[in-house]
């Protein structure tokens, strides 16, 4: 048997991994306790796993997270600030996800709504789910720059695909007509098929009258507040006690 040849077939089937596993199998010394099928079995498990986590540091680059550390693990559920902890590990199992449902997260700033958002979004990610990460803002010039040069529907369609999305300070800015038609359609190819998550400093009680066209915003809120599990974050800004805060908390 030729080794070597079988080495350089296993890189240029893009099997790399693999093909280092085989090459520190030959050259291992002692008894081998393994059974050949044993040994296979481990040279496989280590391209897929390889490969696997290939695929998730993808998902999170691609996700574009605004807090890259954030993780269901690290939450602090000690500061009080009306955080449920079943709640949110609920939430963390992701069955919100298979139900398409949404989430709305409110609170003052410094409460670390973005940072619960990523945390979802990683746990999602690490699950194989695609996530996206905005801020409304800027999608809303995002959007009105595709409109201007005619891949505004190809902009729709790559949003409609995430599977989880992250709308992050809603309400920061008042939404004009041509920008609550823009956000309608990106909420509307979502509604019932994938999850979005919102954050907001404001209650939902205020969001209405923030969006110029009042039809739109009966049927844009319509579709984000229906089945959407609400969590209303209270108390003093997080940052005020230093690093234990938390990354990025707004």
């Amino acid at each position: 048997m030729n080794t070597t040849a079988t080495i350089e077939k296993l890189y240029d089937l893009r099997l790399g991994v693999m093909a280092e596993a085989f090459s520190a199998e030959l050259t291992r010394s002692g008894e081998v306790s393994l059974s050949f099928a044993e040994r296979v079995g481990l040279l496989v498990d280590r391209q897929w796993a390889a490969r696997e986590e290939a695929r998730l540091s993808r998902r999170l680059k691609k996700a574009n997270l605004k807090t890259p550390s954030a993780c269901v693990e690290e939450i602090d559920f000690r500061t009080p600030r009306g955080l449920n902890r079943e709640v949110v590990l609920d939430l963390a199992g992701l069955g919100f996800l298979g139900a398409a449902g949404n989430v709305i997260l409110t609170g003052p700033t410094g409460l670390g709504k973005t940072y619960l958002a990523c945390a979802l979004a990683d746990r999602a990610c690490r699950r194989g789910f695609a996530a996206a990460y905005c801020r409304l803002p800027r999608l809303v010039f995002e959007l009105a720059l595709a409109r201007a040069d005619g891949t505004y529907l190809k902009a729709l369609a790559a949003l409609a695909k995430v599977e989880l999305l992250i709308l992050d300070d809603w309400g920061l800015v008042s939404l004009d007509v041509q920008a609550s038609a823009d956000v309608m359609d990106v909420i509307d190819d979502r509604a019932g098929v994938r999850s979005t998550i919102v954050t907001s400093q404001l209650p939902v009680s205020e969001w209405h009258s923030l969006i110029a066209d009042q039809s739109i915003a009966d049927a844009l809120l319509d579709r984000l507040v229906h089945r959407a599990v609400r969590i209303e974050l209270k108390g003093e800004s997080m940052r005020k006690q230093g690093p234990q805060g938390g990354p990025q908390l707004t």
